[in-house]
């Protein structure tokens, strides 16, 4: 039992310091291949947009919450797994592959693509990962537990590239829990994975940008701003919300969900009683946590 105890230990001492070597090779080597620069210069051309091209144009270029986004994306993007996340989602892999070896399960692979052409193996990735995220979404608005933690992101009251990362991390979990058994399934290599990854954040900052894109027909396959924007708004026809797609907007029209009103108007952004909510990052936090401890009070 000690030994095991002592290898978990190992696994969690030595995710520390991989990925503290990864992140300081990743900020000081910039490279195409660098999850930081990427994010960097995606924010960058975004912001650029939103200044030249603003849709509300009374919105200041530096809004309101600008620089609380801006912790929170550098934070959800790199320092939530330095704290302790990959340490921990480390273990837990490993832990899950030991419970599957019992059964002589040596991984879960099911389909192995790497003989497909790239760009098939892409495509399967890219509509196979947001079709899993476009469910999890739904399930943050609807499961009242994980619609507390959602509540974070919907505070956005001032619509901006930043906004796209400012989320509980409670949020990365339950993102990653839910899609790591079908992903596993299938033998998507890592190239894949950054690809996909960097796509993803590319549409997300435009999604949540102060611009006025739609992509002409093509709205009724990719998200888009305009689209956005309504999932964000008080005034929806669904209590559940409305328009979950993250990349893809194709889910939100076969299962009926759109919704993007012929003229478009402005709404106020959030959720009822937003004026409660904390505005800071700490009381963000902690604020789905002190909810659960008033439910179990009783107050």
């Amino acid at each position: 039992m000690q030994v095991v105890i002592e290898k978990y230990w190992q696994i969690f001492l030595n995710s520390y310091v991989g990925y503290w070597n990864y992140l300081t090779t990743e900020i000081l080597n910039p490279n195409w291949r660098n999850y930081f620069w990427w994010l960097i210069g995606i924010s960058l051309i975004a912001w650029l947009l939103e200044i030249l091209l603003p849709w509300r144009k009374d919105q200041a270029v530096v809004r309101r919450e600008f620089f609380l986004d801006g912790f929170y994306m550098f934070f959800n993007f790199f320092l939530f797994s330095l704290i302790g996340y990959n340490a921990i989602s480390n273990v837990g892999v490993n832990l899950f592959s030991d419970f599957l070896s019992v059964f002589g399960i040596d991984n879960l692979m099911a389909v192995n693509v790497q003989s497909w052409p790239s760009l098939a193996k892409l495509l399967l990735m890219f509509i196979l990962t947001d079709f899993i995220q476009w469910n999890t979404h739904r399930l943050l608005h609807r499961i009242p537990w994980m619609w507390e933690f959602h509540k974070v992101h919907h505070s956005v009251e001032e619509m901006g590239f930043a906004s796209h990362f400012r989320f509980h991390w409670m949020e990365t979990v339950i993102y990653k829990m839910i899609q790591y058994v079908p992903l596993a399934m299938i033998g998507f290599g890592l190239q894949e994975f950054f690809i996909i990854h960097i796509v993803s954040v590319a549409i997300g900052h435009l999604n949540h940008s102060n611009v006025r894109i739609t992509y002409g027909p093509l709205k009724y396959i990719l998200n888009n701003p305009v689209m956005h924007i309504w999932h964000h708004t008080k005034d929806i026809p669904d209590q559940h919300g409305v328009n979950f797609g993250i990349s893809l907007s194709l889910w939100d029209y076969i299962f009926r969900t759109a919704y993007v009103p012929d003229k478009v108007r402005r709404g106020t952004l959030g959720f009822d009683k937003i004026e409660n909510f904390p505005r800071s990052f700490w009381g963000q936090i902690i604020y789905p946590f002190k909810t659960f401890l008033n439910q179990r009070q009783g107050q």
